[in-house]
C-alpha cells in the first residue's frame, strides 16, 4: 500500500521526529510512504481565529498539494479534522467543491489508519514505562477516534497503562485561543499533570502534538519530572526501523 503522508505545520517546526517516527511505524507495517515537500498547512489556525480568507488560501494549497493523493495519512487529528469537516465552509459549492470532497474520504489520522485500514494492532514496539494518556479533544469529540491509541498502547511491549479516577482527561490546548484564555488553559493543564503524576506515570501520550507541546511548557515551569510524547514517537521505541 502506499500512502501520502501529511505532516503539520507545528510539527515540522516544533517536534520533527515525530514526524519521522510516524514513518518508521508506517513503513515497519509493509506501507510504502510518499511525502510531497512543498506541503505546508491545513490552515486550521487561521480558520479557527476567524481569518477565513486566508484559511482558505491556505487550504487551496493544500488541496493542489494532494489532489492526486489516493490515501493520505496524517499524526493530527485536529489537522484531519480540518480537511475533512472544516473544509466545508470554505469550499463548499466552489470552485474546489469535488477536490475537497475527494481528499475528506482518503484523509485518515495515524492510530484509526493502523488500527482500522490495516488491521495493525502490534506494531512491535518496546516502551518500558509507566504512561498517562490523555485524549485529544479534536480526536476525540470531532475525528471520532475511539480506543484505536489504547489498543496500540496496550500492544507495546514493557509499557504499563496508569489511570486515574476520573478516568477520561480530553487535551484540547490549540491555536491562539491559549493566549486569550491562558489562566484557564492553565488550569486545566495543571489538573491533567496532577493527576498524571498521581498516578505514577512518568510520561504523558497523546494523539496530537500541538496539546503535548503546550502541556510540556507547564511542566517545565513547574520543574515536574514528567514527559510528553505523542503516540507515534512511542510506538518507533524498541526496534531497528
Amino acid at each position: 500500500m502506499k500512502v501520502d503522508i501529511f505532516i503539520p505545520c507545528y510539527i515540522d517546526q516544533a517536534c520533527p521526529e515525530t514526524g519521522f517516527n510516524m514513518v518508521k511505524v508506517l513503513e515497519k507495517a509493509g506501507v510504502k510512504v510518499s511525502y510531497n515537500k512543498n506541503q505546508t498547512c491545513c490552515g486550521k489556525f487561521s480558520f479557527d481565529d476567524g481569518y477565513w480568507d486566508h484559511a482558505k488560501s491556505i487550504g487551496e494549497k493544500f488541496i493542489k498539494d494532494f489532489i492526486d493523493s489516493e490515501m493520505i495519512v496524517s499524526p493530527s487529528a485536529s489537522c484531519v479534522t480540518m480537511v475533512r469537516k472544516y473544509y466545508d465552509e470554505l469550499f463548499y459549492n466552489s470552485a474546489l467543491h469535488n477536490e475537497y470532497r475527494k481528499l475528506r474520504k482518503v484523509i485518515f489520522e495515524f492510530s484509526y489508519f493502523l488500527v482500522n485500514n490495516l488491521n495493525v494492532k502490534d506494531v512491535g514496539a518496546t516502551f518500558s514505562h509507566n504512561v498517562f494518556y490523555c485524549d485529544s479533544g479534536a480526536a476525540h469529540n470531532e475525528y471520532g477516534l475511539k480506543n484505536e491509541p489504547l489498543i496500540l498502547l496496550k500492544h507495546v511491549r514493557g509499557l504499563k497503562l496508569v489511570e486515574s479516577e476520573n478516568k477520561v482527561f480530553n487535551c484540547n490546548f490549540e491555536g491562539f485561543a491559549i493566549n486569550r484564555y491562558e489562566i484557564i488553559y492553565r488550569e486545566m493543564a495543571a489538573e491533567i499533570i496532577q493527576t498524571a503524576v498521581d498516578s505514577g506515570a512518568e510520561y504523558i501520550i497523546s494523539t496530537d502534538a500541538n496539546n503535548l507541546l503546550f502541556l510540556q511548557a507547564c511542566i517545565k515551569e513547574k520543574g515536574i519530572a514528567l514527559k510528553t510524547a505523542h503516540l507515534a514517537d512511542v510506538l518507533a521505541s524498541g526496534y531497528d526501523g
